[in-house]
């Protein structure tokens, strides 16, 4: 598993470079249909606006999936935020693509962030309560799911 999330990691830069071999005209024919770009004009500039979306995403997803601190959930807030910009840039109809995305994001900031200091000061309290170390203290805050759909799972 470990170098299978090493080689995706070493393969981004091809990921996001790969709108290099997308014609520069308004339609594109390949094997799983056709792709029109109305909004940018150009395939090859469509698939520019999706790549720089998706790598940062695919990268925090593996990022959340790895990480072993207390703090990972927060994590949730950019990986929301590259998803809406995900579906912004697929989207035909829209016209701003970056604009008022904050605000479909506060939902989750309103949960995620207070959480965060929640068990930020929880960990604070117990280290001046008890004679453990921070390494200890993230140790026990860890959930430790055994395989990858079970941590996936732990948030549905």
């Amino acid at each position: 598993m470990g170098s299978m999330v090493a080689t995706l990691i070493a393969a981004t830069p091809f990921l996001f470079y790969i709108y290099e071999y997308v014609p520069d005209s308004e339609q594109w024919e390949t094997i799983f249909g056709t792709y029109t770009s109305r909004q940018y004009g150009s395939v090859n500039v469509g698939i520019w606006v999706l790549c720089m979306k998706i790598v940062p995403l695919l990268l925090s997803l593996i990022w959340f999936f790895t990480c072993r601190h207390w703090w990972y959930h927060v994590l949730i807030v950019p990986i929301a935020m590259f998803s809406f910009q995900c579906f912004g840039a697929l989207n035909d109809d829209i016209r701003f693509m970056d604009e008022l995305h904050i605000i479909w994001l506060l939902p989750f900031m309103a949960v995620v962030i207070p959480s965060i200091y929640l068990i930020r000061a929880r960990m604070f309290n117990k280290i001046n309560d008890y004679d453990k170390t921070m390494e200890e203290l993230e140790e026990e805050f860890m959930i430790k799911p055994k395989t990858f759909w079970g941590k996936v799972s732990q948030y549905f």
